[in-house]
């Protein structure tokens, strides 16, 4: 697979390359899943998001293992099924992943105190 073109330039640029890697509707969900919980079935990451197409989950998950983030691991089962983990690669963004958790919990706490 070809990977993205990621931006190589002046200051700010490289925050952009990160968004680049982990931005899309549902990469962030599932990259959090994948690295602090473990190896999913695609079966199961559909189960994250509700209301998911198949094919929006395939084009999601095509894009993370396009930039090396996770891997797609085909299981000699019948019927065939489909694991995905997070690589080291991918491990790299765990403080990443991390501060988006916590400062949305902090954001979710903040708008209950202010209705």
């Amino acid at each position: 697979m070809a990977k993205r073109k990621i931006h190589n330039c002046l200051d700010g640029c490289s925050v952009e390359s990160t968004l680049q890697l982990i931005s899309g509707k549902w990469k962030s969900v599932f990259l959090y899943h994948l690295i602090f919980e473990g190896a999913y079935r695609y079966s199961e990451l559909q189960r994250f998001v509700p209301g998911i197409t198949k094919r929006m989950l395939s084009l999601q998950l095509k894009d993370l293992e396009t930039d090396g983030l996770i891997s797609r691991i085909v299981l000699q089962e019948k019927p065939i099924a489909v694991s995905y983990s997070v690589t080291d690669y991918g491990r790299t963004l765990a403080p990443v992943i991390e501060s988006m958790y916590d400062w949305g919990n902090s954001f979710n706490l903040h708008q209950l105190n202010t209705q």
